[in-house]
């Protein structure tokens, strides 16, 4: 969505080149880079690990399309749409190249690797932000997976931002709960005392620092009605867990023990769909090498501000912003994500 202006002219025509940089994608990245003078049995028990995961053609689930935003080849930033997600309610496996599906996404996050190749932001988009679906019109964003899967869905976002987006990866949710038990669990600030009533009426949480895995970080990650700001509170908690993850993963714990590595990923990669693009090994392992030094506190952690909340027809929704829209995709696409993230709201920052 862009501002009325006459003067204005689309990213997408901008055709100013860009310095190759460093850049690199998840942790799955990094830790490959860790194990990759290895060799023998700790390869391949990486190589079996990492090959678990399902793969589709890149093709299929980031087609081109006509008056999509410019990209120029020389830009090797990286922006990722990262999806945690049910099975759909016929008990289907997630998939990313569906025109349409009953699949739900509890988590909608986008990652952009920056030029500078020191930080890396990680944004929530809020399921229910009201926006403008292309060829369809105005419904909640998280509609989009209906109308036309992740295609359409990455579509939308990409119209929103004027931004381009290179990957997409989904994880079902068992993978959050398999993986947090291969790492002993993380730590995390709990807001308030609460328990998930609305599910298992038996699983409480205490205020304050808490440690969960397994089940019990499933139910933490995925509670909203115990708070009075619903989904506000559920991303500020998804992406404290995720910070916890990564930083859990990168620390001398596991990394310093190749058997620990290939066994996070074995209990992450058989839940996680990506495009074949995401999955090069090679790529991934270079990537790693050169943001070796990322940690935890190099992750910045915010929800795309929006304007407050509405109701549409009866039903509540997160009313779009435009003009934030517009201040993010800018800076993504300009290098100038920290300076945007110092003027952003405390109330969209995570922890």
């Amino acid at each position: 969505m862009q501002q009325e202006n006459p003067g204005y002219v689309p990213r997408r025509l901008r055709r100013e080149r860009r310095h190759p940089v460093k850049v690199t994608l998840l942790a799955v990245a990094m830790v490959l880079a860790c194990v990759l003078g290895v060799g023998g049995a700790y390869a391949a028990k990486l190589n079996k690990a990492f090959d678990s995961a399902t793969v589709v053609p890149k093709a299929d689930v980031l087609p081109t399309y006509s008056d999509q935003p410019y990209k120029d080849p020389g830009d090797q930033s990286m922006n990722i749409l990262l999806l945690g997600a049910d099975k759909s309610e016929t008990g289907a496996a997630i998939d990313l190249t569906a025109g349409g599906t009953d699949q739900r996404s509890d988590s909608m996050m986008l990652v952009h690797i920056p030029e500078g190749h020191d930080h890396v932001y990680v944004m929530s988009i809020m399921r229910d932000t009201y926006v403008t679906i292309p060829g369809v019109g105005s419904d909640k964003i998280n509609a989009a997976l209906e109308y036309g899967g992740v295609p359409m869905l990455r579509k939308t976002i990409e119209k929103m931002l004027d931004v381009q987006i290179d990957h997409v990866a989904a994880i079902d949710f068992d993978g959050f709960r398999e993986l947090t038990k291969a790492i002993g669990g993380v730590t995390v600030e709990n807001p308030k005392a609460f328990c998930a009533y609305k599910t298992t009426p038996d699983v409480c949480f205490e205020a304050g620092k808490i440690h969960i895995q397994g089940q019990r970080a499933l139910k933490w990650v995925r509670e909203r009605h115990a708070f009075t700001t619903s989904d506000y509170q559920r991303v500020k908690n998804q992406q404290q867990f995720m910070k916890a993850v990564v930083s859990k993963v990168l620390s001398a714990e596991v990394m310093s023990s190749p058997n620990k590595i290939a066994d996070v990923l074995g209990s992450m990669m058989p839940f996680v769909t990506m495009d074949s693009g995401l999955a090069d090994k090679q790529m991934l392992i270079g990537l790693g090498l050169q943001m070796k030094d990322v940690r935890g506190k190099d992750i910045r952690n915010f929800t795309l501000p929006t304007a407050g909340e509405g109701s549409v027809g009866g039903a509540s929704v997160v009313l779009n912003s435009p003009e934030w829209n517009l201040k993010v995709g800018n800076a993504m696409e300009q290098g100038t994500m920290e300076e945007l993230y110092a003027t952003i709201p405390e109330d969209f920052k995570g922890k």
